[in-house]
């Protein structure tokens, strides 16, 4: 499997706790003000985020979700995480990696933020298949990515396209800037004879 190695991402928070400007961007502060807008619950009962980073999006899911788990890999990103939402009652913040430390479930909301193009395309097939394997049947999935161009196994586009192609989800909401792109599904039952894609 192909994917950005540890090693690069713990360089990354070595030489800045906030590499992408979470904090203080207006392109993110934007980006997370739509991204919770867009989510058709109200509330959510239990939630994952991978690669939630120093937290700044989880401390706001957390405002809608009774439970919400927030992972990474990096420790000092962690750190500020854990940090950050200390008194959002219902976060748990660990130190998992995907897919291979995906947790079991069941989730009504999956939040693919800034993550899913860190890796190539059979490794972003297995992830949507434990998307699947542990949300709920009418789970929301977030999907929101950069557009621009990287150095990473996939584009931001290539990964929402590889997300949106598993036959169980229904496109709710589609955002297109030239800056990112976000979508939002839901789950739906299969029909007779139909298969997820693998």
């Amino acid at each position: 499997m192909v994917s950005m190695s540890r090693s690069y991402f713990d360089e990354i928070y070595r030489t800045d706790p906030d590499p992408w400007q979470f904090e203080s961007s207006w392109y993110e502060q934007r980006k997370y003000a739509l991204t919770m807008a867009s989510l058709p619950g109200r509330r959510y009962r239990s939630a994952f985020e991978p690669g939630c980073s120093i937290g700044v999006l989880s401390s706001l899911l957390a405002q809608r979700c009774d439970q919400l788990l927030a992972t990474d890999i990096v420790p000092d990103a962690l750190n500020r995480a854990r940090q950050r939402c200390r008194e959002s009652t219902g976060v748990r913040v660990e130190a998992r990696a995907i897919p291979e430390d995906w947790p079991t479930g069941p989730f009504d909301l999956v939040v693919l933020s800034e993550i899913a193009y860190y890796f190539d395309r059979p490794t972003l097939y297995q992830i949507m298949t434990r998307v699947l394997a542990t949300s709920t049947s009418t789970a929301t999935v977030v999907a929101v990515h950069w557009r621009g161009s990287t150095n990473y196994p996939l584009s931001g586009d290539e990964a929402h396209e590889i997300i949106g192609s598993q036959a169980e989800l229904q496109s709710t909401v589609h955002h297109v800037e030239p800056d990112f792109l976000l979508d939002v599904w839901t789950r739906r039952p299969l029909g007779p004879g139909v298969k997820p894609k693998v």
